[in-house]
């Protein structure tokens, strides 16, 4: 139980760091793009504790940009993946039919390819640069909601109280909205804290590609990238975005478990 709790402040502490830095790090005193060649490939020290990368720039710097854009990716391809989805899979649940079979086959052809490999094409064909990253991503991340809005819709849309409601003349968006989508918000709401970690490692992946954010904006799978060809003189320009990254991921996938252990949701 000490464990549990320890491991939940842990990850809290990582989560609102990230957030804090991706939020308020531009009233930080940053130079991220600021060159200085007397500091090129200098390892970490008290002045500059990540040190500096190929071309002399600070990665302490970098990282906290690094943030701001995993964190402005991935919240804005979870909120509109989440919308979208969700409003899909209720449709297709409250109208059955054929618009549901259309929608169940449009989503088993979606979930036949793997989501890296999709984002990856669609990257390609939009172009590298943040806005097409998180359209390639939300393209990608709708299924995964409509899925599960679908499956939610679909057991609890013949209820007692919704048929009264339904009876009483209530409209169907209203029906929707007020006695539907507050039922299915837990399991879109750990899916969403899922989906949060899918996208940074996502984004990161595919910067990391030369797909995603381009330089002189720093990401942490540029840096990552970057720092692979110094690994053995400069392992620093690795390991700060890999453990940027890794802490992350594994903060907010911690975060998921606690809240689907709170909302008693059990995995499908």
């Amino acid at each position: 139980m000490r464990h549990r709790s320890s491991s939940l402040i842990f990850s809290s502490m990582v989560i609102l760091l990230w957030c804090g830095l991706a939020l308020f790090g531009s009233f930080l005193n940053l130079s991220p793009d600021q060159i200085k060649l007397e500091q090129i490939l200098t390892p970490p020290s008290y002045h500059e504790w990540f040190g500096y990368d190929d071309l002399g720039r600070s990665i302490s710097d970098r990282l906290i940009t690094g943030a701001k854009t995993s964190f402005f990716v991935s919240v804005w391809v979870v909120l509109l993946s989440s919308i979208v989805g969700t409003i899909i899979g209720i449709i297709a649940a409250w109208r059955g039919g054929w618009l549901d079979l259309i929608i169940v086959r449009i989503i088993d052809i979606f979930l036949a390819f793997p989501g890296i490999l999709l984002a990856i094409a669609l990257a390609g064909i939009l172009g590298p640069g943040i806005n097409n990253i998180i359209i390639a991503l939300t393209v990608v991340g709708w299924v995964g909601f409509a899925r599960l809005a679908r499956a939610q819709t679909l057991s609890i849309k013949n209820r007692e109280h919704i048929q009264a409601a339904q009876a009483l003349g209530t409209t169907t968006r209203r029906t929707l909205l007020r006695h539907v989508l507050p039922l299915i918000m837990a399991p879109l709401i750990i899916e969403a804290t899922f989906g949060i970690a899918s996208v940074v490692i996502a984004e990161a992946g595919l910067s990391f590609l030369g797909l995603g954010i381009q330089p002189p904006t720093a990401s942490w799978g540029t840096m990552i990238r970057d720092g692979t060809r110094y690994m053995l003189v400069a392992p620093h320009m690795v390991i700060a975005p890999g453990l940027a990254l890794c802490l992350v991921v594994l903060s907010v996938n911690m975060l998921g478990d606690k809240l689907r252990d709170k909302m008693d949701i059990k995995e499908s």
